[in-house]
């Protein structure tokens, strides 16, 4: 028997490089995303259903149905749907990160990161610039 067995795993703590990568990985999927989801979302035109101009529908069918038109047709685009894929990733490790760390630091970090790579996303998405 080994007198000194090795600690458990369960009680390891990532290293401080895997915090900064998680904090940044967690702050560009959220940042970088939202300018392009808003862009796909802006140019999308939904086409016409006879269903939203059918007088036979009630008017709340007609808007329940407008809805789900609207939604499936902007997530079948892939200029919004892998940007939301990405987006919801960045949730993901959020709240991996969140099992983890410490509260208090991890989500002002991600959400100050996520500002800033929403400031870059634009940028880069729609060449807006901060003065």
């Amino acid at each position: 028997m080994d007198p000194n067995p090795p600690p458990p795993t369960a009680d390891l703590q990532p290293s401080l490089f895997r915090w900064i990568l998680g904090f940044l990985l967690v702050g560009a999927c959220w940042g970088l995303t939202t300018p392009f989801m808003r862009r796909a979302a802006l140019s999308y035109t939904p086409p016409t259903h006879a269903a939203l101009t059918d007088p036979n529908n009630s008017w709340l069918k007609r808007k329940v149905l407008g809805v789900w038109y609207a939604v499936i047709g902007v997530l079948s685009r892939p200029a919004y749907a892998v940007p939301l894929l990405l987006n919801v990733t960045g949730s993901v490790w959020f709240f991996v990160l969140i099992g983890k760390a410490e509260l208090s630091l991890t989500v002002p970090i991600t959400n100050s990161l996520a500002f800033l790579f929403t400031v870059l996303g634009e940028w880069w998405a729609e060449k807006k610039t901060r003065g």
